[in-house]
């Protein structure tokens, strides 16, 4: 994101991590909770929009600003952590990794995480961010409570107890209801995973699924297009730190090899992309086999250095071999080349009404395409495949359907509408995004 050195108010630019949603408007940094409401109390009165954003991480316009934006990380608030509870509630605007360092100095830990840790709490939660793991939702299941300023100006504490339906509705709230100050999340006692990453033939990965699935608590794998091969990843609570990762092997494997070798081959198939496939090929061999135990969070969450754009399908978990099967022969018949792996993750399902593991065990297929390179014909293509499959989009990553489309796919749709109707009835969180996926 651009413009932070800008006084409040100042008309500045904005973007996301990947470079693909732009916009420019007046941009708000509150630093006080009294500040937001009086920000959207104005706003509301003169007939503007706010937009909150966190840190760029969707692909999708769902952040993108119409009018003025609002950047919460300086919003101040107290911090308090109960580890007894094993509770903490913290300012919406801190960063996922802010959060993990935070609960390790009181021996506390989310019990999972997604790969990447640069997100904003609220922006996490308010797409549906996930890990994997057949016991584990989205991380919005964590949340136990939330504080929202809403489209009114009123400030709204929501629980399972306290204003239920906002609760249900808020936790994945796409920005939709308000902008959300405060949050607080459910922790476990801190632990340690012993990470098993190796090479697998894809054929033998899906014999073996529910074994897989089943028997670890976070189980992943990588597809490598044009190839047979993945790379599977499994993570498992043990006891003690025992086997550390070696400074050199974790540069060599996450900063020299997964960045750095993985960007220049990217630069290559762009500018020569019938040699994609052999690429493809030889990526799928760098990467070999390698187990180490480290703390959790640093287990799950990566550094992703190349940049690119995303699709991310749920399904239902019996329809995975089905959507792969057709995802090949996407790729197979597109005019152009795929640069990137496709991963593909497992969750419980939860009782939130927009999650898109909302009632099922989902599995999640992620389809990249490397900047500069085209991506909708292939994205829209696995969309009608994933569609057909039953498949819901992750709210965070690109997709092309509307609100007609997605309303039969969520069975408590009509009920988060109405939760928005009652709080933001102006649409001062609306963009042409959220009147496309909600509706007017």
């Amino acid at each position: 994101m651009s413009g932070h050195a800008a006084p409040p108010g100042a008309i500045t630019s904005w973007s996301n991590w990947a470079g693909n949603q732009r916009a420019s408007g007046a941009a708000l940094r509150p630093s006080r909770v009294d500040t937001v409401v009086e920000a959207v109390r104005a706003a509301r009165a003169a007939g503007r929009r706010i937009k909150p954003v966190g840190s760029g991480h969707s692909f999708t316009a769902i952040a993108r600003p119409e009018d003025q934006w609002m950047d919460l990380t300086a919003l101040a608030g107290p911090v308090t952590v109960d580890p007894g509870r094993r509770l903490v509630t913290v300012p919406a605007g801190m960063s996922l990794r802010a959060l993990n360092d935070l609960l390790a100095t009181h021996r506390l830990a989310l019990a999972n995480l997604g790969d990447i840790d640069a997100q904003t709490i609220a922006g996490a939660i308010s797409t549906g961010t996930h890990g994997t793991g057949a016991g584990f939702g989205c991380l919005s299941t964590f949340v136990t409570g939330l504080t929202l300023v809403t489209g009114t100006g009123e400030l709204l504490r929501c629980s399972a107890e306290e204003h239920p339906d906002v609760f249900a509705a808020a936790r994945v709230g796409l920005g939709a209801l308000g902008v959300i100050v405060e949050v607080t999340l459910r922790c476990v006692d801190a632990f340690v995973l012993r990470a098993e990453e190796r090479p697998a033939p894809l054929a033998g990965v899906l014999a073996e699924l529910p074994e897989l699935i089943a028997g670890n608590d976070h189980f992943e794998f990588y597809w490598f297009p044009y190839t047979d091969r993945t790379q599977v990843k499994i993570n498992n609570r043990v006891a003690d730190d025992d086997r550390p990762l070696p400074r050199f092997r974790a540069w060599l494997d996450d900063d020299f090899l997964a960045n750095s070798v993985f960007g220049g081959a990217c630069r290559l198939g762009r500018a020569a992309p019938t040699l994609v496939p052999a690429i493809s090929a030889v990526a799928a061999r760098a990467l070999g086999a390698r187990t180490y135990t480290a703390r959790s969070d640093r287990v799950f969450c990566t550094p992703r250095r190349v940049r690119f754009q995303e699709m991310e399908y749920a399904l239902p978990r019996a329809a995975l071999p089905e959507a792969l099967a057709g995802l090949r022969r996407v790729i197979g018949e597109l005019p152009f080349r795929v640069l990137f792996p496709v991963e593909v993750r497992f969750t419980a399902p939860d009782d939130i009404w927009l999650s898109h593991g909302h009632g099922r065990e989902s599995a999640y297929v992620a389809i990249h395409q490397y900047v500069g390179m085209p991506a909708e014909p292939y994205f829209r293509a696995f969309e009608q495949v994933a569609t057909e499959l039953g498949g819901r989009p992750h709210w965070g990553k690109l997709h092309y359907r509307d609100a007609a489309s997605l309303r039969p796919g969520y069975p408590r749709f009509a009920d988060f509408l109405a939760v928005r109707d009652r709080l933001d009835p102006d649409r001062v969180f609306g963009n042409a995004h959220t009147e496309r996926v909600l509706g007017g």
